[in-house]
């Protein structure tokens, strides 16, 4: 017997049942996010960027089901001929699609049907794991693979869209009652130095990322100094109190049309009360925590912040050269806080680099050098996004626990608001 053979195929065996167990847990992962919403709250599209939670689910099935069993299980069929054209996103070489702004009007399937969906695709999938022979899992292990971290960035959006929804609903309904946290005080704003130079940024490829994170590459910075931890909610209200949102000197001339336009005048989902400012969550409706990051504000509003106190934001190479030897933990979903929570004590790094919010860079979102996008569908994943948007790095209070990395690129358009997104200041050394 030939030993080396052997060996790969246990580590093959070993590497197929850690995704299969991978696959399996982020399945259910969705399903548990959308226990306790009713019907009526899965169905829903409250504004043309967000999706209903029941296509979301229905989405992330129908990628497995159109780039893995279709064209890798024999005699497996579609359940049903017209799901590849409501849940296809936007994978033009996959087909045709429903229209992304009439997502609300697909009340069929129903939620049960939608459900039965998912347990089908899921069900198959194990099957084709299982079965795969080495030829065939060396073919299907990379999709396997993408398919898992795309269901998990999926369930961060069925976040932002449902707290999206609880907030246009005059009841104020919570999403999940709110957990009691260990109360705990802002620090003073401390700095933290960073000597200038030549640096590698980018994957290194030694395990898995998103093609818009690679080819690594070199970068030169001047020394800068970065922030002990993200903008906090009583800084943002200094802001507003100074007129911030008044003095068009602040201002980026795109973000300063959106506040004449009456489109900015506090951070979303922020309401002024006779008890102060309250903010929707989604535990329902709160007082603003004054030590908890701001959050749900648009990169114009971080720019003009910045602005407003003399720094500026980083830019996405200092941000990772700043954090790619720290622990990637924080305040992710799996804490069960749902909410950006006050930063721990710094010591001798910045804290918050990861989690409670998407911290906003000055980066636009393009192609690293030597960026080459993958053939076929999968290859619009990210590429065909490369313009017009800006670059969030470190994840939040509603990213999956393991989902995030140094090196990870978030992108959203520099008006958008919906997501967890608040901002770290930096400043030239």
């Amino acid at each position: 017997m030939n030993d080396s053979r052997g060996e790969q195929r246990s580590a093959r065996g070993s590497r197929a049942g850690e995704l299969h167990r991978a696959f399996q847990t982020v399945r259910a992962q969705s399903e548990e996010l959308a226990r306790g919403l009713q019907p009526e709250d899965q169905t829903v599209q409250s504004m043309p960027d967000c999706s209903p939670t029941k296509w979301h689910l229905a989405h992330v099935s129908w990628f497995f089901e159109t780039f893995l069993l279709v064209p890798h299980m024999r005699k497996y069929e579609v359940v049903h001929p017209q799901f590849p054209f409501l849940f296809n996103s936007y994978y033009e070489a996959a087909g045709p699609r429903h229209n992304r702004f009439e997502r609300g009007l697909i009340t069929r399937p129903t939620v049960a049907e939608v459900a039965d969906y998912r347990d089908h695709v899921t069900r198959a999938m194990d099957d084709l794991i299982q079965g795969a022979d080495e030829r065939l899992w060396a073919e299907i292990e990379p999709i396997v693979e993408i398919g898992i971290h795309h269901e998990q960035q999926h369930q961060e959006l069925i976040l932002m869209d449902i707290l999206n929804l609880f907030a246009a609903n005059p009841l104020r309904p919570a999403y999940r009652p709110w957990k009691a946290q260990v109360a705990r005080a802002a620090e003073p704003l401390k700095w933290f130095d960073y000597p200038g130079g030549v640096f590698e940024i980018g994957h290194t490829g030694e395990s898995f990322s998103y093609d818009n994170e690679s080819p690594r590459h070199e970068v030169l910075l001047r020394p800068f100094r970065l922030a002990s931890r993200a903008v906090t909610n009583a800084e943002w209200i200094a802001f507003i109190e100074d007129g911030g949102y008044a003095r068009p000197d602040l201002w980026l001339a795109d973000g300063w049309a959106r506040v004449k336009n009456g489109e900015y005048s506090a951070p979303y989902y922020w309401e002024k009360t006779s008890h102060g400012w309250e903010a929707m969550t989604l535990s329902g409706q709160h007082r603003v925590d004054p030590d908890a990051p701001v959050v749900h504000v648009s990169f114009y509003e971080a720019d003009a912040y910045a602005r407003w106190v003399g720094k500026r934001l980083p830019t996405e190479a200092e941000w990772e050269i700043a954090a790619r030897n720290l622990p990637q933990t924080g305040n992710f979903v799996g804490s069960g806080a749902l909410r950006p929570l006050a930063a721990p004590a710094s010591q001798d790094h910045p804290a918050q680099m990861y989690g409670d919010v998407w911290e906003w860079t000055s980066s636009p979102y393009i192609a690293y050098p030597g960026y080459k996008p993958a053939p076929g569908a999968i290859g619009e994943y990210n590429g065909k996004f490369m313009s017009n948007q800006m670059v969030l790095r470190g994840g939040c209070c509603a990213t999956p626990d393991g989902h995030i990395r140094p090196t990870y690129r978030n992108f959203f358009y520099p008006h958008q608001r919906w997501p967890f997104a608040g901002l770290r200041l930096a400043e030239d050394a």
